[in-house]
C-alpha cells in the first residue's frame, strides 16, 4: 500500500505555497471567475430569480458555459427548490427525467443514471461523497446530474452520470439573514435558517441550519434531522480567495422497507402497513465533512485551484424486512447493519486560457488523491420459532434475537488520479474536448470472520473526446465519446473476495450526440441521443459450470429533450423527457439475456412551471411520470405507469415576508414509484399539503 495520505497533505501544502509565491496583477482581479469550478451562488431574494443555468464548470473543472459542454446535464437551482419546498435530495431527484429511485433500503440515497444503480457516485462541490446515507439540501445552492460516464472529471463509477451538490458559501458584499418554516398534512415540518455575515471588507462567515421532522401517511413512520454548515470566505488580496467550509448533519428516522410483492405487482390494500418492527427498524448516520479550498490566479490566463476534503461517516440500521407473500401469510427476515469510514481527498487543478479570436485554448491539468478506510459489520436476525405472520393491517412480529456477528469487514481504499483536458476553440464555429485520466486503484480488504483477505492493484486510463459545432451565436451541436470503469468490489468497496480479485473492472462506454439551443435570454433547450454499454460483468462460463469469466454485457439507447430558464417575464419553466430502452445482451449475474434492465422506465416526464400573476401572487404546477418498469432483473415483478400532478401557490406579503402553499399529489394518485428487489416496494404518499412562511431581515 502506498502512503497517498502524505501524498495529499504533500499536494495541498505545494499547491497553497505555490500560490503566493507566484501571484501577479490580474486583470480582472477575481481569482476565480465569474464561473469557478465552486460557481458563486444565486442569490435568492423573495421570488424566483431563475431556473435557468449558464455554468457548466462542474462538467470541465474550467470556466465553461453549459451550452459548450458536450454531454447532458440537468439541474435544478436554488429557486426551484424553494417553490417545491423540496428539502431532501431524493425528492429532487424525481424532478431529472433520466433518473430513477431505488428505495435505498429505507435508510439511503440510490438512483439509477440512465439504467446504471449506484449508491455511491454522489458528490459535493466536485469531491466525492460516497457513503450511504441520505442528503440534505438545506446548505446546497444547486443540484447537478451529469450524464453519461464522467471518468475523466469524477474517477472511478459514475458510469451512468454523477450527481454534484453546490454548496452555499458565504458572500463578503452582501448582509442578509432568511428563514424558512413549513409543515405538512401528515404532521412534518421543518426549520431553515441562512445568515450572511462579513466579518471585514474581505472576509464574511456564512451559516445554514435545519431542523426537520419526518411523518407520513406510512404506519409507524418518523424522525428527525439536525444539519449545521458554517462557511467562511477570506480574499487574501485579489488574486487569491480561501474557502473554509464544514458540515454535521444527524439523521434519524425508522427504517421502511416498503410492501413485498404480490402476483406480479405490488401488494395492494396495504399501502399504510408497516413491515417491521417500528422499535427496531431504526436508522441513524452522523456526517462531519471539512473543506478547506485554496484559488488564486497567477495573471496571463493562469489560475489554479486546491482543496482539501475530510469526511466521517457514522452508520447504523436495523430491519425487519418483508421477503414475500402468498396472500395470507408474510415472510420476514431481519438484519442489523454498520459502517464506519474516513475519507480523506486532496486535489489540485491547473487551468490556463490563452489564445484570440482565431484560436483559443483551455487546458485543464490536475491531480487527485483519496485514502478511504471502511469498517463494515452485520448481524442477522434470528426467529424464535417461525419467520412467518399472518397478513393484516397491523403485522405482528414473531418472537427473535440477533445473531452473532454473521460478517465483519474492514478495507482500505487508496486512489491516485492525474488528468489533463484540452479545450480547443478553431475559429468562431467549432470547438474540440480532448482528455485523459489515470488512475492508480489500491484496494485491500479482510473478511474479519473468516480471516480471507482480498485486493488488487489496478491502473486504468479514461479517455473524452467532444467535438462542438456552431453553426450561429446561441446553438452548439456536439458529439461525444467517454469511458468509465467501476472494479469488481462494487461501488462502496466493502469486500474483494479471492475469486473476484481475478478480474478486470467493469467498463462504461458511452456514445451521445445532441445539442443545446438558447432560443431566447435566460433559455436553454437541450437534446441528446446516447448508446452506453456495460461490459466485463461476470457471467457464468458456458464452457465450464461453476466457474466466473468477464462476458456479461448490458446496453441502454435513448434519447432526453429538456428546456429550462425564464420563459417570459412571468413564466419560469423546467421542463424533460427522456425515452430510455435497455436490456442485457448476454447472460451475467445480474440475468440471463434479453432481460430487460431493473427500474428502467421507458417513458419518463418531469414538469415544473412557476406562473407569477403579478409582483405579489404566483402559482406553480409540475408534473411526473414513469412508465412501467419492473422492480428487478428478473423480470417478474412490475411497477405500474403513474402520472402525479403537484401545484402550488406563493402570496408576497412584504419585501421580507411571503407565503407559500405546495400540494403533492394533487389527484390522490395511488402509485409505487420505487423498488429494492421484488418484495420492497414503496407506496407514494397520497394527497399532502405543506403550508411555509419564508421571511427575510
Amino acid at each position: 500500500m502506498t502512503h497517498l495520505t502524505l501524498r495529499i497533505a504533500l499536494l495541498a501544502g505545494a499547491a497553497g505555497m505555490a500560490a503566493p509565491a507566484l501571484a501577479s496583477d490580474s486583470a480582472d482581479g477575481d481569482p476565480a471567475g465569474e464561473r469557478d469550478y465552486l460557481p458563486r451562488e444565486i442569490v435568492v431574494t423573495g421570488a424566483a430569480d431563475g431556473y435557468g443555468l449558464e455554468d457548466g464548470s462542474s462538467a470541465t473543472r474550467t470556466p465553461t458555459p453549459l451550452i459548450d459542454v458536450p454531454q447532458g446535464v440537468s439541474f435544478l437551482t436554488a429557486d426551484q427548490l424553494e417553490d417545491q419546498s423540496i428539502r431532501q435530495l431524493n425528492e429532487a431527484l424525481r424532478y431529472v427525467p433520466g433518473v430513477s429511485m431505488e428505495t435505498g433500503e429505507g435508510h439511503r440515497d440510490e438512483v439509477f443514471i440512465r439504467g446504471q444503480e449506484t449508491t455511491a457516485d454522489f458528490y459535493l462541490d466536485g469531491l466525492r461523497d460516497d457513503a450511504q446515507y441520505y442528503r440534505s439540501l438545506y446548505n446546497i445552492e444547486r443540484v447537478e446530474v451529469l450524464k453519461g460516464a464522467n471518468a475523466l472529471i469524477f474517477g472511478r463509477g459514475a458510469g451512468g452520470g454523477a450527481i454534484n451538490r453546490v454548496s452555499k458559501t458565504a458572500r463578503p458584499d452582501e448582509v442578509f439573514a432568511r428563514g424558512q418554516a413549513s409543515v405538512d398534512t401528515f404532521g412534518a415540518f421543518a426549520l431553515l435558517g441562512d445568515l450572511n455575515q462579513p466579518l471585514s471588507g474581505d472576509v464574511a462567515l456564512r451559516i445554514n441550519g435545519t431542523y426537520e421532522e419526518f411523518d407520513s401517511h406510512r404506519d409507524f413512520y418518523e424522525g428527525r434531522f439536525i444539519g449545521i454548515a458554517p462557511t467562511l470566505t477570506a480574499q487574501l488580496g485579489p488574486q487569491t480567495r480561501v474557502t473554509a467550509s464544514y458540515s454535521y448533519d444527524d439523521d434519524r428516522r425508522v427504517t421502511d422497507r416498503g410492501v413485498p410483492s404480490f402476483q406480479g405487482g405490488p401488494l395492494r390494500g396495504h399501502d399504510e402497513t408497516f413491515f417491521g418492527d417500528p422499535d427496531f427498524n431504526r436508522a441513524r448516520a452522523k456526517v462531519h465533512i471539512a473543506k478547506l479550498r485554496l484559488d488564486h490566479a497567477f495573471g496571463a490566463g493562469l489560475t489554479a485551484n486546491a482543496t482539501v476534503q475530510y469526511a466521517d461517516y457514522d452508520k447504523i440500521y436495523a430491519n425487519i424486512v418483508p421477503s414475500g407473500t402468498d396472500g395470507e401469510t408474510v415472510t420476514l427476515g431481519g438484519y442489523q447493519d454498520t459502517t464506519a469510514r474516513e475519507n480523506v481527498i486532496g486535489q489540485a487543478n491547473l487551468v490556463w486560457q490563452a489564445g484570440g479570436e482565431g484560436i483559443g485554448s483551455t487546458l485543464l491539468i490536475g491531480v487527485e488523491a483519496v485514502r478511504q478506510d471502511t469498517q463494515n459489520a452485520r448481524r442477522t436476525v434470528a426467529f424464535d420459532d417461525t419467520n412467518e405472520t399472518p397478513l393484516a393491517d397491523r403485522i405482528v412480529v414473531p418472537p427473535y434475537t440477533l445473531a452473532p456477528a454473521s460478517r465483519s469487514r474492514d478495507s482500505q481504499l487508496e486512489t491516485l488520479s492525474a488528468y489533463l483536458q484540452e479545450q480547443l476553440r478553431i475559429g468562431d464555429h467549432v470547438e474540440l474536448v480532448a482528455g485523459l485520466r489515470w488512475d492508480r486503484f489500491d484496494l485491500d480488504t479482510r473478511d474479519l470472520i473468516g480471516g480471507t483477505p482480498g485486493g488488487r492493484v489496478d491502473e486504468k486510463v479514461s479517455p473524452r473526446l467532444g467535438l462542438i459545432v456552431k453553426p450561429v451565436t446561441g446553438l452548439s451541436l456536439y458529439a461525444s465519446f467517454a469511458e468509465s470503469f467501476l472494479p469488481q468490489a462494487g461501488d462502496q468497496f466493502l469486500i474483494l473476495s479471492p475469486g473476484d480479485s481475478e478480474f478486470e473492472p467493469e467498463k462504461f462506454t458511452n456514445y451521445e450526440i445532441g445539442l443545446k439551443w438558447a432560443p431566447v435570454e435566460d433559455v436553454l433547450v437541450t437534446a441528446a441521443a446516447f448508446r452506453l454499454d456495460r461490459t466485463n460483468t461476470r457471467a457464468p462460463d458456458p464452457d465450464q459450470p461453476g466457474l466466473v469469466v468477464l462476458a456479461g454485457e448490458s446496453r441502454v439507447e435513448g434519447f432526453e429533450i429538456g428546456a429550462a430558464g425564464a420563459v417570459t417575464d412571468f413564466w419560469q419553466a423546467n421542463l424533460g423527457y427522456t425515452y430510455l430502452d435497455g436490456e442485457l445482451l448476454t447472460t451475467s449475474s445480474f440475468g440471463p439475456a434479453g432481460a430487460r434492465l431493473q427500474q428502467l422506465p421507458r417513458h419518463q416526464v418531469a414538469a415544473w412551471n412557476r406562473f407569477d400573476i403579478n409582483p405579489s401572487l404566483g402559482f406553480g404546477l409540475g408534473v411526473v411520470h414513469q412508465s412501467k418498469q419492473y422492480a428487478s432483473f428478473s423480470n417478474t415483478v412490475v411497477l405500474p405507469a403513474y402520472w402525479r400532478v403537484d401545484a402550488a401557490a406563493y402570496y408576497t406579503v412584504s419585501d421580507n415576508l411571503s407565503v407559500q402553499l405546495n400540494v403533492e399529489n394533487l389527484f390522490d394518485e395511488a402509485y409505487y414509484p420505487s423498488a429494492h428487489g421484488n418484495n420492497n416496494i414503496q407506496p407514494a404518499e397520497p394527497f399532502s399539503a405543506r403550508i411555509g412562511l419564508r421571511f427575510a431581515f
